[in-house]
């Protein structure tokens, strides 16, 4: 993939804005979406949806937290699985979908699955 140096410029700032959110958890799918974003210099909370086996277990698990920021991928199951989420969360805590869309417009389409931001670090 073709990156250039305003992109790259782009995506940090998006990290340094994720990681200037506070009493907040971001939702991946698995464990290369978590190592790209760490690999980025992400510092914050990340939990892994697929980790949790189910959507029960996760649902349970996320009310210690007041801010869901979703970053699941833009394929078919990513979007699935964001629209459960919504519908399990909503009235319980603050979901976050502006840094989905923002990464979309970054990278502008590109990046469909979050572990495809390792292609931006330098």
């Amino acid at each position: 993939m073709i990156v250039d140096d305003s992109e790259i410029a782009e995506v940090r700032n998006f990290i340094r804005l994720l990681n200037s959110k506070k009493n907040s958890i971001v939702v991946v799918e698995g464990k290369r979406d978590e190592n790209a974003l760490k690999r980025l210099g992400f510092s914050g909370r990340v939990c892994q949806f697929h980790s949790f086996k189910g959507l029960t277990k996760f649902v349970d698990s996320m009310p210690r937290y007041r801010h869901l920021i979703v970053l699941l991928d833009s394929d078919r199951k990513g979007r699935y699985l964001t629209r459960r989420i919504i519908s399990q969360l909503e009235h319980r805590m603050t979901i976050d979908l502006s840094f989905k869309r923002k990464l979309v417009a970054i990278t502008k389409g590109k990046v469909r699955n979050v572990e495809n931001l390792s292609s931006y670090v330098d």
